[in-house]
């Protein structure tokens, strides 16, 4: 007969205590690793602020400890921390708010892609164990009154010494938490708990949010009036191609072989809005520069796209990555990933030439003024591998595996380069393409990445880090243009002029405004200082004066009043 095996009985005190220790002690090690690092000027107060911190944590489990709630709550806790812990220790991301966005709006078959083995078997030793312990011992729980009568007299202790020990070196605390924010992020699980809180609060406050008209007086001037023939604007947004992996931009490696035999203009110093495609792709769309650029704004003010509308163009926005961020809720959208049966599409993912066909078959048939956004797939990883088809496997061994942890940092490397190198070649497909057609139309092409992409730096992966902390790499993006001939005729635009400016400060700033430019649209919501091109254009019809019933605006001021959203909450004070 097999012998049973007794449940350990504990009190509720002791639980969590158990529990806080194990949270502080296993599931905090980017924590730790970077309060080390913050408070080097003073190992006592780094002492100190960590015993304070253990002490509040001890505290709010304890007060957490009811019958029937507690062994829940701790469980919540354990998965919760043990899950923020495997992303923050092996890729070095920052579960805050943005991040919890990014997960809110992500596609199934980009999840899949981290749902891997390594996690699998995290999640069993770090959560799943811990909470089958949590749920197998007995918890000894006293009656209500004395119970809380005796937790308060645990409690209370713990906040003051907790408080006393951070008032008495509040001066060393409060600079290392305002200079080093990412440090309270870190910490679990209060950090990603109070993140999904914060992502949660803010997307029940737009729940009555109204969209403003923006560029109510947009119409297209006279050089694309002039033009003879439909002018074609394709604005490709890239996925987390960055700067310095692009040959244009000095790479050692050949990445762009085919954009530098098409003699694009291409600029060496851009920035991004943000670090994640769920910030960046509505801040480049979107009027308001990043200084004033803010969700809630976006997603309350009109932007390009219905600009572009507002003035007669037709606008298309086809995607292959997981949607538009609500930028094309208003104008004609297709997603590529639907597609079934193409020898291009697998998983719910399709690599990027699945734009070609379409854009051939749609140049063809343009018989109007058009913008056609392709929003890609570009190099977003971890699966980098999966980016490119064989032929584009240049930079060899490539890593073959999500799990990026178990590859080297040359193998990483040398996937992400070979995702550039795909990349090259839609956009000189694209080029081409518009080439192709220019006896029917008038082509160019603009490209820009939403974000970069760390590849191991400092021990940093994937992109998504809170801006003011993030690493060059994830914020300086590619930015690369392409002028047919009978663009550059009909609109007016020197490129050789352009040429001369590549090393200019450019940034997700200047699109809205340049897109709008090189359609020749006319508006006060258009500021000629941000338009990337302004300067080598010609601002008239070809062999005539420049007319323009309209004057350069700086955006800030010439918005009409009715951007501001009147449903914005009063703590809304980026309005």
């Amino acid at each position: 007969m097999v012998p049973r095996i007794r449940r350990p009985v504990l009190g509720s005190i002791t639980l969590s205590a158990i529990v806080s220790i194990y949270l502080l002690a296993i599931t905090n090690n980017s924590f730790w690793k970077h309060a080390v690092m913050y408070f080097d000027h003073s190992r006592l107060s780094l002492l100190s602020f960590g015993t304070a911190l253990a002490l509040a944590t001890f505290a709010v489990l304890t007060f957490a400890s009811v019958k029937y709630v507690m062994k829940p709550v701790l469980i919540f806790l354990i998965v919760v921390s043990a899950s923020s812990a495997y992303f923050v220790d092996y890729f070095g991301v920052i579960i805050d708010k943005d991040m919890i966005g990014n997960a809110a709006v992500t596609t199934q078959a980009e999840a899949g892609h981290l749902l891997t083995g390594s996690l699998m078997l995290h999640l069993l030793v770090y959560a799943v164990i811990p909470s089958m312990f949590v749920l197998w011992v007995k918890v000894r729980h006293r009656r209500l009154l004395p119970k809380a009568a005796f937790n308060l007299a645990v409690i209370t202790p713990c906040l003051l010494v907790s408080g006393g020990l951070i008032y008495s070196d509040f001066a060393s605390v409060a600079y290392v938490i305002r200079e080093h924010k990412d440090l309270m992020k870190r910490f679990n699980p209060t950090g990603p708990v109070s993140a999904a809180v914060r992502y949660a609060s803010s997307t029940y406050k737009e729940r009555n949010l109204v969209v403003q008209p923006l560029g109510t007086d947009a119409r297209q001037g006279a050089r694309v009036a002039a033009a003879g023939k439909p002018v074609v604007v394709v604005v490709v947004a890239g996925e987390t191609a960055r700067a310095m992996n692009f040959s244009l931009n000095g790479y050692e490696r050949e990445t762009n072989p085919e954009l530098k035999s098409l003699g694009v203009i291409n600029y060496t110093d851009t920035t991004s809005c943000g670090t994640a495609t769920a910030i960046s792709l509505p801040c480049m769309f979107s009027v308001y520069p990043r200084n004033e650029y803010s969700d809630w704004k976006a997603r309350s003010t009109e932007n390009l796209m219905n600009v572009l509308t507002r003035a007669g163009v037709s606008v298309s926005w086809w995607d292959n990555n997981t949607g538009s961020k609500g930028i094309a809720d208003l104008i004609n959208f297709a997603s590529m990933t639907g597609q079934k049966n193409s020898p291009l599409c697998n998983n719910g993912e399709c690599l990027d030439e699945i734009f070609l066909g379409e854009l051939d078959k749609k140049l063809s048939a343009t018989k109007s003024n058009s913008v056609i956004v392709l929003h890609q797939l570009g190099s977003h990883g971890p699966s980098y591998y999966l980016r490119y088809p064989e032929k584009f496997r240049k930079f060899k061994p490539d890593c073959r595996t999500p799990e990026l942890m178990k590859c080297s940092v040359e193998e990483i490397t040398n996937a992400y380069d070979n995702t550039i190198l795909y990349t090259d070649y839609v956009l000189a497909s694209v080029a081409r393409l518009l080439e192709k057609h220019q006896n029917d139309i008038s082509g160019a092409m603009i490209y820009m990445s939403d974000h970069g992409e760390s590849l191991g730096e400092n021990g940093i992966y994937l992109h998504g880090a809170p801006y003011a902390i993030a690493p060059r790499e994830q914020t300086q993006v590619p930015f690369v243009t392409w002028f047919s001939k009978p663009y550059q005729a009909a609109m007016g635009v020197d490129t050789s002029c352009l040429a001369k400016e590549t090393d200019q400060p450019k940034s997700h700033d200047n699109l809205f405004h340049t897109v709008l430019g090189m359609m020749d649209v006319e508006t006060k919501v258009y500021n000629r200082d941000l338009d990337a091109f302004a300067n080598c254009t010609r601002q008239g019809p070809a062999g005539k004066p420049a007319v323009s019933t309209f004057q350069a605006a700086d955006t800030a001021k010439d918005l009409p009043a009715a951007v501001v959203p009147v449903t914005a909450p009063p703590d809304a004070k980026a309005l």
